[in-house]
C-alpha cells in the first residue's frame, strides 16, 4: 500500500478543486493585488464588482488560483491608494547630485517604440519630404515669436536692473546661493570654500543681475545644419547666450552675428549628408521686413535709473513677471522645432540638431569619457534656469532654521517680482505654499502632525 501511494504522482490541491462555476470574465488576480489604481483600473474595478456579486451567490464560487472571491476583494481594498489632488504644497524641483547623469526628457524605450511605430507606418508609402527647419529653411510662423523672445530677454534683464535697485537681493561671496530679502537666510547649506569652518553658514554680499537670471551660453553656428565643431576650434567660434542663439537659427537677424539664410531646401544624398540646391536661378535677395520687429538695447548698469513711486514700482514689477512668462513660453515654443541639446552630466547647452565635439566637459568622471559630452534632448529649465529660492512670508518675520519645512519656495525672477508688489501667478503658488500656518515657536512645530 505504501509502495502504491509512493508511485502515485503529486497533485497540487489546487488541481482536485472543481472547475469554478461563476463567469470567468474576471480580470486575473495579478491585475488588482498590490498596484496603485488609476483610472482605467478603477473602472475594471467596478465592472469586476458587479460580476463578482453574482459570483459571490454561488456557494464554494472561486476564481483561476481557487480563491475565495472574497478574499481577493479584500486584498484589492487594502492596495487602494488615495491621493490630494489640491495644488498647495508641492514638492520643491529636485536637485540632481553632480554624480549622477540627468534622466531623459522621454526615456529611451519610449524613443524605441516610437520609432518603430513610425518606421512601420511608413513602409510601403512615398517617402515625403523634410519639412523645416530639418530642411535648412526657417519656420516663418516662429519668426515672429523668435524677435518676441528676444526683445522680452532684453527688456526683462532692464527690468531687474531697476528694480534691484528697490529690492534687496542678496548672495553668498563662497557659493551661488541667493536670497531676496534685506537679510540673507539662516539655513547652512554652503558647499563653498572653507564652507566646514563656517558650518556650512552663508557669507552674505550684494549681487549682479547674471546670478538671478542665469547667462547660459552657447557656441554660434553660421550654419546651423555645418558639420560639428571640432575640439581643436573651441577657442575660435564666439560663444554668446545660448537664447540669443536659439532665437537668430529661429529667424532674428543680428549683423554682428552673422549666419546662413537657405532659400532652397537642401538636398540628401545620404543618411547625414546633404548638398546645398543651386539658388543662381532666384533673383538678387530682397530684404523682407514682414516679421521683423524693432531690437531692443540693454542697458549698461550706469544708465539704470530706480522707479521713483510705489505705483511705479508695482507697475514695473507686474511689467517684468509678464516679460518673465514671455521668454519661458516663448523659448518653449521654438524649442518644439528647433532642437536644442544639453550635457547629461553638466550644464552645457548646445543650440543646433547635433551636440559639438570640443571635449571640455568637467562632470563627474569625465576622465572616461576623454571630456566628451554626453549631449540628450534639453528641457525648458536646461535653457532658462528658474533660480528658485525661498519665499518670504507675508507677515515680514525673518526665516527660522528650524521652521524650514513650513516656508515655499520660487524662481528668483517671480520672488523679485511679488516683494515689489506684483500679483502671485498661479502657476508658482503650488510650491510658494501661501496656505500653510508658520508656527510661532519650535515647540508649537513639534506638535504639528
Amino acid at each position: 500500500m505504501r509502495e502504491a501511494l509512493a508511485m502515485r504522482p503529486s497533485v497540487s490541491p489546487t488541481a482536485l478543486l472543481p472547475a469554478p462555476r461563476c463567469s470567468s470574465r474576471l480580470p486575473s488576480l495579478r491585475h488588482f493585488i498590490g498596484l496603485r489604481w488609476s483610472a482605467a483600473r478603477l473602472q475594471a474595478r467596478e465592472r469586476a464588482d458587479a460580476v463578482g456579486g453574482v459570483a459571490k451567490g454561488a456557494p464554494g464560487c472561486c476564481l483561476r488560483l481557487g480563491l475565495p472571491a472574497s478574499n481577493i476583494y479584500q486584498s484589492r481594498q487594502r492596495a487602494s491608494v488615495i491621493r490630494s489632488e489640491h495644488t498647495q504644497n508641492a514638492d520643491f524641483p529636485k536637485k540632481y547630485s553632480k554624480r549622477e547623469k540627468k534622466p531623459f526628457p522621454i526615456p529611451v524605450l519610449e524613443l524605441r517604440r516610437r520609432a518603430k511605430a513610425r518606421m512601420k507606418a511608413a513602409q510601403g508609402k512615398p517617402k515625403r519630404p523634410m519639412p523645416p527647419p530639418k530642411n535648412g529653411m526657417l519656420v516663418n510662423r516662429l519668426i515672429p515669436v523668435a524677435y518676441k523672445v528676444y526683445n522680452a530677454r532684453i527688456l526683462l534683464i532692464n527690468n531687474l536692473k531697476r528694480l534691484m535697485k528697490v529690492v534687496p537681493v542678496k548672495g553668498c561671496k563662497y557659493c551661488s546661493e541667493i536670497h531676496v530679502g534685506s537679510v540673507g537666510h539662516p539655513f547652512r547649506t554652503c558647499r563653498g570654500m572653507l564652507s566646514d569652518k563656517r558650518r556650512g553658514e552663508h557669507d552674505w554680499g550684494s549681487t549682479i543681475v547674471e546670478a538671478i537670471f542665469l547667462p547660459v551660453e552657447a557656441y554660434h553656428l553660421e550654419d546651423r545644419l555645418g558639420k560639428r565643431i571640432p575640439h581643436d576650434q573651441r577657442f575660435a567660434v564666439p560663444r554668446i547666450p545660448a537664447l540669443v542663439e536659439l532665437c537668430i537659427q529661429a529667424g532674428v537677424d543680428l549683423p554682428e552675428y552673422p549666419t546662413k539664410r537657405r532659400r532652397k531646401p537642401i538636398i540628401k544624398i545620404g543618411r547625414k549628408e546633404f548638398v546645398d540646391a543651386n539658388e543662381d536661378d532666384l533673383p538678387d535677395p530682397e530684404p523682407d521686413d514682414r516679421f521683423k520687429q524693432p531690437l531692443l538695447q540693454e542697458l549698461q548698469y550706469d544708465e539704470v535709473t530706480a522707479p521713483s513711486s510705489p505705483e511705479e514700482i508695482a507697475a514695473l514689477a507686474e511689467e517684468t513677471l509678464e516679460a518673465w512668462e514671455t521668454v519661458r513660453d516663448g523659448a518653449l515654443k521654438l524649442m518644439k522645432s528647433y532642437a536644442v541639446r544639453v550635457c547629461g552630466y553638466c550644464p552645457e547647452v548646445h543650440i543646433g540638431p547635433t551636440g559639438h565635439k570640443a571635449r571640455n566637459c568637467g562632470a563627474f568622471k569625465h576622465q572616461q569619457r576623454n571630456g566628451q559630452h554626453g549631449w540628450q534632448a534639453a528641457v525648458l529649465d536646461d535653457l532658462i534656469p528658474p533660480r528658485y529660492v525661498w519665499h518670504m512670508p507675508e507677515s515680514g518675520e525673518e526665516l527660522q532654521r528650524e521652521l524650514s519645512s513650513f516656508y515655499g519656495q520660487a524662481p528668483a525672477v517671480v520672488e523679485i517680482c511679488i516683494q515689489a508688489g506684483a500679483n502671485v501667478p498661479e502657476k508658482y503658488k503650488a510650491t510658494m505654499r501661501l496656505d500653510v500656518g508658520i508656527p510661532s515657536s519650535l515647540r508649537e512645530a513639534e506638535m504639528v502632525v
